[in-house]
């Protein structure tokens, strides 16, 4: 076998050059955890900060320890960890879609823990909690899956923990691994359930009549997991916008090379516009499409269609005959007349379930078309035929429509068309329809990511170790050197109408529009549109120059007066 044989054998299994390189790349940490080769715990104190919502009393009401006992006080790091307990046995598990730096979260707890206490690591997610199944995490791990991939060490589902005989099979799993907390990496809806559980594992659980430990971490390439100043975003957001800001960097380059295609892209991020407002801040697109601006103006289709369609003339009048539109994964059901229609046709199809499979699909439509409002019926009509198919098509496990299953960009695109032949017939328009999703969620974190999401380990693992339950970890002041904080989930719960019941739910944060960052967006769109301004942001970068930005819309929101974040 030849030596370049040898080396690609070599490589295989995660043993790429570059997967070999960034397992020994040095990640920074706060001041407060001290030696980045050996960092310490820290303990914590209340801030004088009280988290709440309208709905304090239910939430008292059904979590009266962990509010108690929290007191929904954020806290804040305060000195380096005395007496650290020994013996200490810790679960994490990834929960709901996977995201960047995941691994890293499992390497700052391990490393926070010390060897005189044990990690486990959860498979696949909730359900391997449910499951039993616990393996033990060790060094030789934490030093092959650093600074790597997604949450393919671990795994991942979406399991929910929300029956009686769910709960009672978590408790045994802590009584059969003798486990003194748990730690959750998730969205929302992952540290709601983090909160459930905090609450339900809070004592009685072990011999001695204690309890078990929760901690959430937070996770979402979508950046809808935000709490102001407390958690300016979620992890695996800066490494997926990076990867989808170069994907659309090289479509702009394309576009002005061959001067004659539109290109629609869609981006992952269904409730929220997060992901789409922070690649148009770093590349500066033609037309950049905002949910909760849609929602707020209340536009209907047709105006959206028009406002493009209008770009489109006016850059042809001027011989610019391409442009970039970018478009938010969840685009349709902000648009006013798309929600109605979207909602009345799940009521339509989960009331006439067992009639509506019976008929054939070619008469699909017009069998839903007479069972809705008249104006749901008339748009549905209006729509192209592949865009109803794909309306018309299986729910998910809750009965919700899979929106990233809709064809928002080719929609786009066959209005738009329709519409450019009626303001100027000459107007050329060729299209090219791309959606950008799961490229972004699992590539190898970038600096910010990594560095965030270690130390978001060492936070959890510290929090624990301080004897703390029913907290988010957190790390704030990100472009001032890092400081560790806990945000109490009770403080943040609601209670929200779902499914025909009322459920405690952590709001989705959406982008709002008086912002810092949707107020840049808002003041350099028109310029954007009448002029090819755009700029390429490049691969990502791990070392060099762009190695240490932040995301621009977590640096204009949080006031930051450059793009470059330092921890430590």
């Amino acid at each position: 076998m030849s030596m370049l044989s040898d080396q690609l054998l070599k490589m295989e299994r995660h043993n790429s050059i570059f997967e070999s390189a960034v397992r020994g790349l040095p990640l920074p940490v706060c001041a407060a955890f001290g030696d980045a080769a050996r960092p310490r715990p820290v303990a914590f104190a209340a801030s004088g900060r009280v988290l709440g919502t309208p709905d304090d009393d239910k939430v008292l009401a059904s979590f009266p320890h962990s509010v108690r006992a929290s007191g929904n006080a954020v806290l804040v790091s305060a000195k380096p960890k005395r007496d650290v307990p020994r013996g200490r046995r810790v679960a994490v598990l990834f929960s709901g879609g996977p995201a960047a730096g995941g691994h890293n979260v499992v390497c700052g707890l391990k490393h926070v823990l010390g060897p005189d206490n044990a990690l486990f690591g959860v498979r696949p997610g909730p359900r391997g909690l449910i499951n039993g199944n616990l393996f033990e995490i060790t060094e030789a791990d934490t030093a092959r899956v650093i600074n790597t991939g997604g949450f393919d060490f671990l795994g991942t589902d979406r399991t929910k923990i929300k029956t009686n005989a769910q709960f009672e099979r978590v408790r045994e799993t802590c009584v059969e691994h003798r486990l003194d907390a748990i730690v959750i990496v998730g969205g929302d809806d992952s540290n709601t359930n983090a909160a459930v559980l905090a609450e339900y594992l809070f004592r009685d659980v072990k011999p001695d009549g204690s309890g078990v430990q929760v901690i959430g971490v937070p996770k979402t390439i979508d950046g809808d997991l935000q709490i102001g100043d407390l958690l300016p975003i979620s992890f695996g957001f800066d490494t997926a916008t990076r990867i989808y800001g170069e994907m659309v960097g090289n479509i702009l380059q394309d576009m002005c090379s061959s001067l004659k295609y539109w290109h629609f892209i869609k981006l992952m991020g269904r409730s929220a516009s997060h992901v789409t407002l922070e690649v148009a801040l770093q590349t500066k697109p033609t037309i950049t499409l905002i949910s909760e601006e849609v929602a707020e103006k209340k536009q209907s289709l047709a105006a959206v269609v028009d406002q493009i369609a209008q770009a489109v003339a006016a850059r042809a009048a001027q011989g610019i005959n391409h442009g970039v539109v970018l478009i938010p994964e969840g685009l349709i059901e902000f648009i006013p007349e798309m929600n109605a229609l979207l909602a009345d046709l799940d009521d339509v199809l989960a009331q006439h379930a067992t009639e509506f499979t019976a008929v054939v699909d070619a008469e699909k439509a017009a069998f839903v078309e007479g069972k809705l409002a008249p104006a749901n019926a008339r748009l549905l009509s209006s729509l192209p035929a592949h865009v109803v198919q794909t309306l018309l098509a299986e729910r998910d496990s809750h009965g919700n429509l899979q929106v990233s299953l809709i064809p928002t960009e080719q929609l786009l695109v066959d209005m738009v068309k329709a519409r450019v032949k009626l303001i100027d017939a000459k107007a050329p328009f060729v299209a090219h329809c791309h959606f950008l999703g799961y490229e972004g969620r699992c590539g190898a974190p970038t600096l910010f990511d990594g560095a965030y999401t270690y130390n978001l380990g060492l936070t959890a693992g510290s929090l624990i170790l301080d004897g703390r339950t029913g907290y988010m970890a957190t790390v704030t002041h990100l472009d001032r050197g890092g400081v560790p904080r806990a945000i109490p989930l009770t403080g943040l719960l609601n209670v929200e109408r779902r499914h025909g019941k009322d459920e405690f739910v952590i709001m989705k944060a959406l982008v709002e529009m008086d912002s810092p960052a949707m107020r840049y967006l808002l003041s350099r769109r028109a310029a954007w549109m009448a002029a090819d301004l755009f700029c390429s942001p490049g691969p990502r970068q791990l070392w060099g120059h762009a190695a240490h930005q932040m995301p621009v819309s977590v640096a204009l929101n949080s006031g930051a007066e450059s793009l470059e974040f330092r921890i430590g």
